[in-house]
């Protein structure tokens, strides 16, 4: 009936066919309401999928959220910064760091650089919030097709978060929290807020944190002075500092230079001219130096630092240190202790060999690698493979060198124990001190086209210090603490109370002066013994020379450094008045309340009492030696400023008669040998018993500089090693090269000083007739008024005796 109906046909008809019906209605739309409920039910199923996901990653989320550290104050964060030291003239000379970072400012930062490690770090840093899926989905990709890790894809936002506040350890829990910390750390920061950050903080190998510090490691230069190819070595770093380390990996830290230029390329940073050009730029590095200069001094300061700021600021705050010490000045005194010390060494005898090595052993061991160059000067540990007629062959490296018999000659001296005095033997020959085997310490004496000339050496068990001050400011100039500071940080300049000897007896002689007495003054140079009252023993003081020489003036003694005057002087003006007077001009150590004072029996450091020279060489101006002239805070913010108050301490005149004396110290006395500086010079040699101290202090009107030699353990230096011996060449030798940057300045004479002809035996006023006077200095108000009583010559009473005899004429008798 309906088969030849359309369908539409069909709907119609059953439409207009309506039957009566009582029950509920059938809507024959059935089966599409059957689908839209299934569609409902998937819907649903993926809505609590998506949901249960969501909460295990807000879970996931919470979890490792727990302990994450607070970014609250990340805006305020300062990086640990290092503090610089400067020389006077602003060289860096020093630096204490946790971390050794030069913080610098984005806007300092040079475009190129930064351009190099976006490029190579994060080519999408501006488009991410942090996490750059792409980047991980390209990486990932990378990575299955080339079969391994060839790509990260961490950002500079997670390697930030990484170095801020997470381990280097590499876990899922620590990925996890690296990418919470990123996403945070961009909510809080700007992107170039945290490029800043990232660029200071991060680490670029060699001890090297931060690009400013990465700059002066690798290149030696400021940021702004890097090329495009020094940006792009730079910014290659991070990723593996080791590995591309330019010292250890040279053509590794080519290739990854060239990478990264590479990439700048790609991220249109740079031209392929620009980098063609980069890649074909040989780069000079800046090779790291074991040498530091000053390390006594650099340590002295931290100390005081230390005390002042605290170990957080000077570690860590990036203070800027500007000190007194010259860099000229202290190269010399580190030359003049070093040479000094290993002569005195030499003099004392040789010690032997260090050890011995199996030469069929070295046979077989690979040559190394050739080392530098060798130079003149170098020292260095050989093996003798041979002892031949004239000569022996020592292998030093990989260099096959000759020493000559003449250049060991000084170990003929053999030293066998502690005591250089007594546990010494002198060998006929030098041809059996060494044997095939033998390990010794050799220096270059001359190198040649096709060989090398070596000298016998020996690393000094002794030990010595040297300081130099300027005692017109108090500035200490220069500071040597002992031979080595890599065997001792003990420093003996600053630390060490070891007893002067004569080097304080012009106190003494200063302190007669101060209380009115002249160079003129005679004193009795003769046997004198006392009597201690606390032991009830014997003191019985002796010259040097064992023998006494009578009635001396005070220049005299003290040029001739006379122990026995030199005690009576002591005994007159009294002990309480020494240690007074020796107190106000800068020495501050405990001083002896007996007339062992006189022979310098108290400790005294080396650098208080060359500072009080300093008040004679300064016309009896005090001033405390400092060595910080200035402190600033990274902000450039000045902390503290010394500004040096002096103090007229002792008289002009004074200050100038105790310095024309000691100038004749060095032109007649135990200093001549310091006549060689051509300049005026004043200075005192110093000796304590069994030569176990030796000490020079010398100055001129610009300059004072003490030295000191000695054993830690208090032994003696040898015989005849008196501090004119063992320390006034080492004094010489710096200060003829530490003068050479100062004018010569002569010691100006004060208005009140007068020139007297007197008589030397009598200090009184010499006879115009006398051929026997001489000029003296005097304060005005101590000059001699009385005329010295006419000079009796013994061979007159001979001359009367003949006369009465009757063999002579008349003579008149004396009067």
């Amino acid at each position: 009936m309906y088969g030849n109906l359309t369908p539409a046909a069909a709907r119609s008809s059953l439409e207009s066919c309506t039957l009566p019906f009582n029950g509920p209605y059938l809507d024959l739309q059935l089966p599409p309401r059957r689908r839209r409920s299934w569609w409902k039910i998937t819907l649903l199923t993926l809505a609590v999928l998506v949901c249960a996901v969501a909460g295990l990653a807000a879970g996931v989320v919470w979890y490792f959220s727990l302990d994450l550290p607070p970014l609250d104050t990340l805006q305020e964060y300062q990086p640990s910064v290092v503090s610089r030291v400067y020389s006077d003239d602003r060289q860096v000379i020093g630096q204490y760091y946790v971390e050794r970072r030069i913080l610098a400012p984005l806007a300092d930062i040079p475009q190129a650089l930064i351009q190099a490690v976006i490029a190579v770090e994060d080519a999408r840093f501006f488009e991410h919030p942090g996490l750059d899926v792409i980047g991980i989905l390209r990486a990932v990709w990378t990575n299955l097709r080339r079969g391994g890790k060839v790509e990260g894809a961490s950002t500079i936002t997670q390697q930030l978060a990484r170095s801020l506040f997470l381990s280097p350890e590499r876990t899922y829990g620590r990925k996890f929290r690296e990418l919470i910390l990123a996403y945070k750390i961009e909510l809080i920061l700007s992107k170039e807020q945290i490029l800043e950050m990232y660029l200071n903080q991060i680490y670029f190998g060699q001890g090297a944190y931060g690009v400013g510090a990465a700059a002066q490691t690798y290149f030696g230069k400021n940021l702004a002075d890097l090329s495009l190819a020094e940006s792009a070595f730079l910014a290659g770093l991070p990723k593996s500092p080791n590995n591309y380390s330019p010292f250890k990996n040279p053509e590794r830290a080519k290739k990854r230079q060239e990478h990264v230029l590479a990439r700048m390329e790609e991220a249109g940073f740079i031209t392929e001219t620009e980098r063609q050009e980069a890649g074909a730029q040989l780069l000079s590095f800046r090779h790291p130096v074991a040498e530091q200069i000053a390390p006594y001094f650099i340590e002295y300061v931290r100390q005081q630092l230390m005390a002042k700021y605290g170990e957080t600021m000077v570690y860590k705050g990036g203070l800027e240190v500007f000190t007194t010490l010259n860099v000229d000045m202290q190269k010399a005194a580190e030359q003049a202790v070093l040479k000094g010390l290993r002569e005195l060494d030499k003099r004392q005898g040789w010690r032997g060999p260090i050890g011995t090595q199996d030469l069929a052993l070295l046979a077989e061991q690979t040559p190394a690698t050739p080392a530098q160059p060798l130079k003149e000067g170098d020292i260095l540990q050989g093996v003798v493979t041979k002892v031949a007629k004239d000569h022996v062959l020592v292998l030093a490296g990989t260099t096959v060198g000759r020493l000559s018999f003449d250049d060991m000659a000084w170990a003929r001296r053999r030293l066998r124990g502690r005591d250089p005095t007594k546990d010494v033997t002198e060998l006929p020959t030098v041809k059996k001190l060494v044997k095939p085997g033998d390990v010794i310490e050799v220096a270059v004496k001359k190198v040649e086209r096709d060989s090398v000339q070596f000298q016998l050496e020996q690393t000094p068990i002794v030990e010595g210090g040297l300081v130099a001050i300027d005692p017109r400011t108090g500035a200490i100039r220069a500071m040597v603490g002992g031979y080595d500071f890599a065997r001792s940080e003990y420093n003996r300049a600053v630390l060490a109370h070891r007893q002067p000897g004569s080097a304080f007896k012009p106190i003494i002689y200063a302190t007669a002066l101060n209380e009115g007495l002249s160079p003129a003054t005679v004193v009795l140079d003769a046997p004198v013994v006392y009597e201690q009252e606390d032991t009830e023993k014997i003191w019985k003081p002796e010259n040097y020379e064992k023998r006494f020489y009578g009635l001396i003036s005070l220049r005299e003694a003290l040029i001739h450094s006379r122990n026995l005057a030199t005690v009576r002087l002591l005994d007159r003006i009294g002990v309480r008045t020494v240690i007074d007077f020796a107190n106000t001009i800068g020495i501050t150590s405990p001083l002896s309340h007996d007339l062992s004072l006189a022979l310098g029996s108290s400790s005294v450091s080396l650098v208080e009492i060359t500072s009080a020279y300093g008040v004679f060489a300064n016309q009896g101006i005090r001033l405390e030696p400092y060595a910080i002239g200035m402190v600033q805070d990274a902000s450039g913010q000045t902390l503290e400023q010394n500004l040096f108050g002096p103090r007229q301490v002792v008289s002009k005149e004074t200050a100038y008669l105790i310095t024309n004396m000691l100038e004749d110290v060095i032109q007649k006395g135990t200093g001549q040998q310091a006549k060689s500086i051509e300049r005026p010079v004043a200075g005192k040699t110093g000796t304590t018993n069994d030569y176990t101290d030796a000490w020079f202090i010398g100055y001129t009107p610009n300059l004072v500089v003490g030295v000191w030699v000695g054993f830690d353990d208090l032994r003696s230096l040898g015989e005849t090693e008196s501090g004119a011996h063992a320390a006034l060449p080492i004094w010489i030798e710096f200060t003829t090269e530490a003068l050479e940057q100062l004018p010569v300045v002569p010691f100006e004479i004060p208005d009140d000083i007068l020139f007297v002809r007197v008589d030397p035996e009598t200090g009184l006023l010499a006879s115009d007739q006398s051929d026997q006077g001489t000029v003296e200095i005097f304060t005005k108000g101590t000059e001699p008024t009385e005329p010295a009583p006419p000079r009796i010559d013994p061979t007159d009473f001979y001359k009367l005796d003949q006369f009465q005899d009757g063999t002579v004429g008349a003579v008149s008798a004396p009067r």
